[in-house]
């Protein structure tokens, strides 16, 4: 039976680089955020709050388009980040930060809210968790020249977005994994745990939790 898995976590907590393992691991189909051209990005740019909402829009369109095309691919697939983090983290990070105006981020909201209520529910959400040091060194680790400006305080606010999300989402299982101490690179045994939660998970067993301590047992 074809199972439809998110990946959803903070800038450099690692998302790619897992939902490849997976892949491999359990033969499924990874797919990525693909790269869009966003005919509103160069003017987002020059002028946030103008163009904000029109941008914000665009995105949620576009993921919307992927997540519709996922839910029908035949066989089972992992993507890396959730249509679900553009609203309910950086959409509204924008809204707090002043860069959409309390009237448009109304009308996002209830557009995505609306949109959503007609779509499925991927079968399980991955959440990467990870503290603000461990992304700043995955971040700079990775080199990633647009990456460099990135602040402490900017991922700080985006982490406590997640949190948020994470504590309220309800549309499917979700699978928190603290990825501190997690190095499913080099530590094979780590993959490997990540794997059986998830299979676990998807089998509908609700108890299911990952917890730290479960890497100082390998």
């Amino acid at each position: 039976m074809k199972k439809f898995i998110v990946v959803a976590g903070n800038i450099g907590v690692g998302k790619s680089t897992l939902v490849s393992l997976l892949c491999q691991k359990m033969d499924w189909q990874p797919f990525y955020e693909p790269v869009t051209e966003n005919p509103y990005l160069a003017d987002f740019y020059q002028d946030m709050r103008a163009w904000s909402f029109q941008s914000q829009v665009f995105f949620l369109s576009h993921r919307l388009q992927v997540h519709k095309d996922l839910l029908h691919y035949p066989g089972s697939v992992i993507q890396d980040r959730s249509l679900y983090e553009d609203a309910e983290v950086f959409a509204r990070n924008l809204f707090l930060q002043g860069y959409l105006n309390p009237r448009d981020y109304e009308t996002y909201r209830t557009l995505y809210l609306t949109l959503t209520d007609f779509i499925e529910a991927p079968d399980l959400l991955i959440y990467l968790r990870a503290s603000v040091h461990t992304l700043i060194r995955r971040i700079a680790h990775r080199g990633r020249e647009y990456e460099r400006k990135i602040k402490e305080d900017y991922l700080d606010q985006l982490n406590q977005l997640y949190e948020s999300w994470i504590d309220n989402f309800t549309l499917c299982p979700v699978l928190t994994i603290p990825a501190d101490n997690l190095d499913y690179v080099q530590h094979s045994g780590h993959l490997e745990l990540v794997t059986r939660k998830v299979q676990e998970k998807l089998t509908g067993k609700d108890e299911v939790i990952f917890a730290a301590e479960d890497l100082m047992d390998l």
